[in-house]
Protein backbone atom coordinates (compact mmCIF):
# COMPACT_ATOMS: atom_id res chain seq x y z
CA UNK A 1 0.00 0.00 0.00
CA UNK A 2 1.37 3.41 -0.86
CA UNK A 3 1.20 6.59 1.19
CA UNK A 4 -1.72 8.00 -0.80
CA UNK A 5 -3.88 4.99 0.06
CA UNK A 6 -2.84 5.09 3.70
CA UNK A 7 -3.76 8.77 4.02
CA UNK A 8 -7.12 8.11 2.35
CA UNK A 9 -7.83 5.34 4.88
CA UNK A 10 -6.81 7.61 7.75
CA UNK A 11 -9.06 10.40 6.43
CA UNK A 12 -11.96 7.99 6.00
CA UNK A 13 -11.60 6.70 9.54
CA UNK A 14 -12.00 10.28 10.81
CA UNK A 15 -14.75 11.19 8.29
CA UNK A 16 -12.57 14.01 6.97
CA UNK A 17 -11.99 15.20 3.41
CA UNK A 18 -8.69 16.29 1.89
CA UNK A 19 -10.12 19.82 1.72
CA UNK A 20 -10.74 19.80 5.48
CA UNK A 21 -7.28 18.37 6.05
CA UNK A 22 -5.77 21.15 3.93
CA UNK A 23 -7.58 23.79 6.02
CA UNK A 24 -6.28 22.27 9.25
CA UNK A 25 -2.75 22.00 7.87
CA UNK A 26 -2.88 25.66 6.86
CA UNK A 27 -4.09 26.67 10.34
CA UNK A 28 -1.45 24.56 12.08
CA UNK A 29 1.52 25.50 9.91
CA UNK A 30 0.72 29.01 8.66
CA UNK A 31 1.64 27.75 5.18
CA UNK A 32 -1.07 27.68 2.50
CA UNK A 33 -2.19 24.11 1.79
CA UNK A 34 -4.97 23.38 -0.69
CA UNK A 35 -6.79 20.21 -1.59
CA UNK A 36 -5.06 20.13 -4.97
CA UNK A 37 -1.60 20.62 -3.44
CA UNK A 38 -2.03 17.76 -0.98
CA UNK A 39 -3.51 15.50 -3.68
CA UNK A 40 -0.59 16.30 -5.99
CA UNK A 41 1.98 15.63 -3.25
CA UNK A 42 0.35 12.29 -2.42
CA UNK A 43 0.09 11.25 -6.09
CA UNK A 44 3.61 12.28 -6.99
CA UNK A 45 5.21 10.93 -3.82
CA UNK A 46 6.57 14.35 -2.88
CA UNK A 47 4.97 14.66 0.56
CA UNK A 48 7.66 15.58 3.08
CA UNK A 49 8.15 13.72 6.33
CA UNK A 50 7.27 16.80 8.39
CA UNK A 51 4.02 17.13 6.40
CA UNK A 52 3.16 13.49 7.09
CA UNK A 53 3.86 14.07 10.79
CA UNK A 54 1.48 17.04 10.69
CA UNK A 55 -1.21 14.94 8.96
CA UNK A 56 -0.82 12.25 11.63
CA UNK A 57 -1.04 14.85 14.39
CA UNK A 58 -4.24 16.30 12.92
CA UNK A 59 -5.81 12.87 12.47
CA UNK A 60 -4.66 11.46 15.81
CA UNK A 61 -2.18 8.91 14.47
CA UNK A 62 1.47 8.20 15.26
CA UNK A 63 4.27 7.22 12.93
CA UNK A 64 6.29 4.16 13.93
CA UNK A 65 9.47 3.10 12.23
CA UNK A 66 10.13 -0.59 12.63
CA UNK A 67 13.45 -1.95 11.53
CA UNK A 68 13.34 -5.74 11.62
CA UNK A 69 16.91 -6.25 10.57
CA UNK A 70 19.78 -4.01 9.71
CA UNK A 71 22.26 -5.64 7.41
CA UNK A 72 25.64 -4.10 6.84
CA UNK A 73 27.95 -5.21 4.06
CA UNK A 74 29.46 -8.68 4.48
Amino acid sequence: MDLKDEVKIMLGSKCMTITELAQKMTELSGKNYSQSLISHKLSSGSLRYNEMKMICKILGYRIYIDIDKISLGD
